[in-house]
């Protein structure tokens, strides 16, 4: 049966954001870091491996591109990075220790010199690999509500809650508007955070807050500027862990779905059940929304088939309608600059087996709907 491009519906797959750092990239930091490697010549590793990245992601068949945010510490702390030895501190009660099932760590620091502010925006990333491409380039950013973290209490002299809260978002929605004003495809909330949280305040009130605060934020952009907005959650992957896995994702849907924004990326491959939450997925999306639902497992090493992809595709188009449907990978392959665990070339084998599975089930499903049309 012939294609009828009018009546053709794409099915648009893209990448979550990371990508692991070429070994060179890696030493280069290190040696930085402790006073061995000049800030320039830092740059110029850091540039070259964006360059590499980028032409090997557009030989994948990735219409839509990232940086494989191969510059910033970690998706999570690119904005207060380099104040931290200024205006944080790792020590007292009130540090949040985010902690990973084969019992690594990660730390946010807390906050101890008002007010709070950006140290770095991400359309400086976005501006960088814009140098290197005229391709879309998705640009990924920290979520406000993980950043809510670094002040849980009214420790500092004359800065309530309230005024850190009012900070917080002008920042992040200056980080958001810039990405926007400077050409970004998308711009994605990293929002990993959202099922820890059951596991941080099991009543579910730290998720109410958490989706409170994005909503503030959210709220100062208009509807067409929302089409280009999305946000990613996942139940984490660092050094091959997790660190909500055991939390059931069904219970953040209906307050995720309240998010004023209309792209959707949602880790599926590793669920124990994936056809109950789709069908919760199936039941609460707008008509506005388009769900990315995650077809790729970045923390295993086995590369998926092309025909795995697809049949994981189509299982979603039996309850998310096919022109609300996207696919992505469960999480971004090196969430943070020092996670080793998987080769770039691997990632590459499992993008383009998502790239080319997607096309497969676009196929598939686009004649199918044709043949019903014809009868």
């Amino acid at each position: 049966m012939a294609r009828s491009q009018k009546n053709w519906i794409i099915i648009p797959t893209e990448l979550i954001g990371s990508l692991p750092r070429a070994a060179e990239l890696v030493e280069a930091q290190r040696a930085h870091k402790y006073g061995e490697l000049s800030t320039n010549r830092l740059t110029f590793l850091q540039e070259k491996d964006i360059r590499h990245v980028l032409r090997d992601l557009a030989r994948t068949g990735s219409l839509q591109l990232t940086d494989g945010e191969l510059t910033k510490p970690s998706f999570l702390n690119y904005p207060i990075y380099d104040l931290a030895q200024y205006n944080y501190s790792f020590d007292g009660k009130n540090i949040t220790t985010i902690t990973y099932a084969d019992g690594h760590r990660r730390c946010l620091p807390q906050l101890i010199k008002s007010p709070f502010r950006y140290s770095t925006f991400a359309v400086k990333y976005l501006r960088a690999a814009q140098k290197y491409t005229l391709r879309p380039l998705k640009q990924a950013v920290a979520a406000p509500s993980v950043l809510s973290l670094v002040y849980n209490g009214e420790t500092i002299k004359n800065y309530s809650r309230e005024q850190f809260l009012n900070d917080l978002i002008d920042e992040a929605e200056k980080d958001v508007r810039q990405c926007l004003e400077a050409g970004a495809d998308k711009v994605q909330l990293d929002f990993a955070k959202a099922r820890l949280s059951l596991k941080m305040d099991p009543s579910g009130n730290l998720l109410k807050e958490f989706i409170d605060i994005n909503n503030r934020m959210l709220d100062r952009f208009n509807e067409e500027e929302r089409k280009k907005l999305g946000v990613h959650v996942c139940s984490g992957n660092d050094r091959g862990s997790t660190h909500s896995a055991d939390v059931d994702c069904s219970r953040i849907l209906n307050e995720l779905f309240q998010l004023k924004l209309n792209n959707f990326y949602l880790q599926m491959t590793t669920e124990l059940d994936p056809d109950s939450i789709l069908s919760l997925i199936g039941k609460l999306i707008k008509p506005h929304h388009r769900v990315f639902i995650g077809v790729i497992n970045p923390r295993d090493l086995h590369v998926e088939t092309s025909e795995i992809v697809r049949d994981r595709v189509l299982t979603a188009a039996k309850y998310i309608p096919i022109e609300q449907l996207g696919t992505t990978d469960d999480c971004g392959f090196s969430p943070y600059n020092d996670n080793e665990l998987i080769t770039r070339e691997k990632c590459y084998e499992k993008i383009r087996a998502r790239v080319e599975g997607t096309k497969l089930a676009e196929e598939i499903l686009n004649l199918s709907m044709q043949k019903i049309r014809w009868i």
